[in-house]
């Protein structure tokens, strides 16, 4: 029953030492414990944080190293009023923002209660929450501190308020990723399996000897999981508004557009898969290296904040990281093309090139 068994396996292995894309695949489980055993860090730190200090005051200067010296909030500038730390906070560019009233020195140096107040972006619940909870202890500790001074014991008050979710509801944090990653997956696979799919069965190689141009072969192939991806993204959506509750805060047509220019770079994804997979089972595992660091490094499970800065470097280079803050700026916070400029020129940036790169890949592969 077994004779042959050790030739079997003796020509197996050889097959794989000469196979360059089966040696790859044995390297896919060691970059993604690596990379994952890094990234996926639940203690949040160095929370970008803007400043409103209306009083400029010894006393006031202090709050604001209690808040930096807890390595939770990460001091990045100063606001002029509350509207330019709401702005900010709308924009991305921070998360936390803490204003001091100008009353704040005279007050406490009178022996009565003060306070300051907190606003925190609510879009990021895991992060909204540390942010919290820490400003809330910030008070107290000042409280403290004041007391040991002898300043007639008044109450230090940090009252946080969480804006765009202030029930820190996890659905309105996850749902909205949820589209980036969910047409990332779709449109990438599809167009992968599909090209690589009729190269198996010899109908790529009949419709490159038909009279049909290549770049009218390429687009003629694209664009219907174009449209699938544009589809996905309405259904998704729409699940998000009346299943979940989650609203639409921004421009519908601003968040469709975008979407629509995230579609590039992820079919182009699709097309270099397609060019060095040789069969289904290794466009599978190709697309399981895209599409994990995206799920796990773009900011859509995991806070950005606390990965290492190789990581994090790493992430900067996803593309689904900006649109995952597109979505979350879109959806929540009402941010405008005003606020997503970055985002919207990088997403240009890897369409640009992913495109150039995928199909001069795939009209290689043809020819």
């Amino acid at each position: 029953m077994l004779r042959g068994l050790g030739a079997i396996i003796y020509k197996e292995v050889l097959q794989v030492r000469r196979d360059p894309a089966t040696r790859f695949i044995f390297l896919i489980p060691v970059f993604q414990t690596i990379i994952f055993g890094f990234a996926i860090d639940m203690d949040v730190q160095h929370i970008a944080t803007v400043v409103c200090d209306m009083d400029q005051s010894k006393e006031s200067r202090r709050l604001v190293d209690r808040l930096a010296n807890t390595q939770t909030f990460h001091i990045i500038g100063e606001a002029a009023s509350e509207e330019d730390v709401r702005r900010r906070i709308v924009a991305g560019q921070a998360k936390v923002g803490l204003i001091i009233p100008p009353d704040y020195s005279a007050r406490l140096l009178n022996g009565e209660q003060v306070s300051a107040q907190a606003l925190i972006d609510g879009s990021d619940s895991t992060v909204a929450m540390t942010a919290l909870q820490t400003s809330r202890a910030i008070g107290q500790v000042e409280t403290g501190v004041l007391a040991g001074l002898s300043l007639d014991n008044p109450q230090v008050d940090v009252r946080p308020r969480v804006l765009f979710n202030p029930d820190l509801i996890s659905a309105k944090f996850y749902v909205p990723g949820l589209v980036g990653i969910i047409l990332q997956i779709v449109t990438m696979m599809l167009t992968a399996f599909a090209i690589v799919r009729e190269r198996e069965r010899g109908t790529l190689e009949q419709l490159v000897v038909t009279p049909v141009s290549r770049p009218a072969l390429i687009l003629g192939k694209l664009i219907p999981y174009a449209v699938i991806g544009m589809l996905q993204t309405v259904f998704v959506l729409s699940l998000m508004r009346f299943l979940f509750g989650v609203r639409i805060q921004g421009d519908l047509f601003l968040l469709l557009s975008l979407s629509a220019l995230f579609l590039l770079p992820s079919l182009s994804f699709g097309i270099l898969v397609s060019t060095v997979a040789a069969n289904q089972a290794q466009a599978m595992q190709i697309s399981l290296l895209i599409i994990l660091p995206s799920v796990l490094l773009s900011g859509f499970a995991f806070p950005r904040e606390t990965m290492p800065a190789p990581i994090y470097a790493l992430s900067c280079v996803i593309p689904v990281t900006y649109y995952v803050q597109i979505l979350r700026g879109i959806i929540l916070r009402g941010a405008g093309l005003w606020a997503l400029w970055p985002q919207t020129l990088a997403l240009v940036g890897f369409a640009v090139a992913l495109v150039a790169v995928s199909s001069m890949r795939f009209q290689k592969r043809l020819g």
